[in-house]
């Protein structure tokens, strides 16, 4: 068949929309566009999807291919459409059958060798494909990050070549193995350290049940951030929907989300001189700030009378 559709997500905050990727191949002078809304990453993958498939073992065919990326009106950015272009070309040209895709998303960026690279931002997208109630095809690098989630049948994949042999029949992908995930924190500090400062303590400690703000003051060497770090460390651990939410956030902010301590709260510190901006989040392209990457855990602003006001003045609602 001349026509293809398959199934991805796009990123858009830490929100995860439905992406349909149609494949059309029709007479007329080769040609390959992409439409869709796609910014300069996804345009480009018109040449890394072209050696991908030739470097594969496979032709690339040399008609007009025409492919849709729906919503149109939705921006899609990234690499992770490679993978899903280069799989509609395939069944559009009759080289692979696409039986196996039929409830299943597909996740990855393509290497000129056709090997999948890792994607970013990915943990929203599995998570809202849990919830469709769909698999998914992610690329293996992207296995310790997926590793959190439970309850997803998810195929890891380490190239194009080896997803297009699973689909005509050969050995199926490797299925990842989410019995191994971690189900406790482990912190490196411990507020039983901390020696004297009863009076401290028993406020953290009264912070910490209540989850109330905390003003610390006091001269300079007194111990205000050697027991703020601490603070984190004496709160319940999160339950795996909080986990996912905070660790949800770091993906989308390109930040390592460790799978082997991803129960503990997250604490944050920013430096004085942080914008507006970089602390509520915001932008040309709106991407979280200090606070939402505090989200479950401890915002720690050390020195808060160097902060610029404006960027005080910014905290209000989020703190009401």
């Amino acid at each position: 068949m001349s026509l293809t559709q398959l199934q991805t997500r796009a990123q858009l905050g830490i929100d995860a929309p439905e992406v349909r990727v149609e494949v059309h191949i029709s007479n007329g002078l080769p040609a390959f566009t992409v439409v869709g809304l796609p910014e300069t990453a996804v345009r480009e993958a018109r040449d890394r999807v072209r050696s991908a498939i030739l470097n594969s073992g496979f032709e690339f065919p040399a008609r007009r291919i025409t492919v849709n990326l729906a919503p149109a009106d939705l921006p899609k950015e990234g690499g992770r459409y490679d993978l899903p272009i280069a799989l509609g070309i395939l069944a559009a040209s009759s080289q692979i059958k696409t039986s196996g895709l039929t409830n299943s998303v597909c996740f990855g960026e393509l290497a000129l060798s056709g090997a999948c690279r890792k994607v970013n931002g990915l943990l929203p997208a599995l998570i809202a494909t849990k919830k469709a109630g769909q698999s998914a095809i992610i690329p293996q690098q992207n296995q310790p990050e997926a590793a959190m989630l439970s309850g997803l049948p998810i195929q890891l994949a380490s190239s194009l070549a080896n997803i297009c042999r699973s689909l005509n029949g050969g050995d199926p992908l490797p299925l990842l193995d989410t019995s191994m995930a971690p189900q406790s924190s482990n912190h490196d500090l411990d507020l039983a350290e901390v020696h004297g400062q009863y009076q401290a303590k028993r406020a953290l400690e009264i912070a910490a049940a209540g989850a109330h703000h905390m003003l610390m003051m006091g001269p300079p060497g007194t111990g205000k951030s050697m027991l703020a770090q601490r603070l984190n460390t004496i709160l319940p651990p999160m339950t795996e929907d909080e986990a996912l939410s905070s660790a949800s956030i770091r993906s989308v902010c390109q930040q390592p989300v460790n799978p082997g301590n991803w129960l503990e709260r997250p604490f944050q510190s920013p430096h004085h001189t942080v914008s507006g901006i970089a602390l509520v989040g915001g932008g040309k392209n709106p991407r979280p700030g200090e606070i939402s990457l505090a989200h479950n855990g401890v915002l720690f602003l050390d020195e808060l009378a160097e902060f610029d006001r404006r960027s005080i003045e910014v905290l209000r609602e989020p703190l009401e």
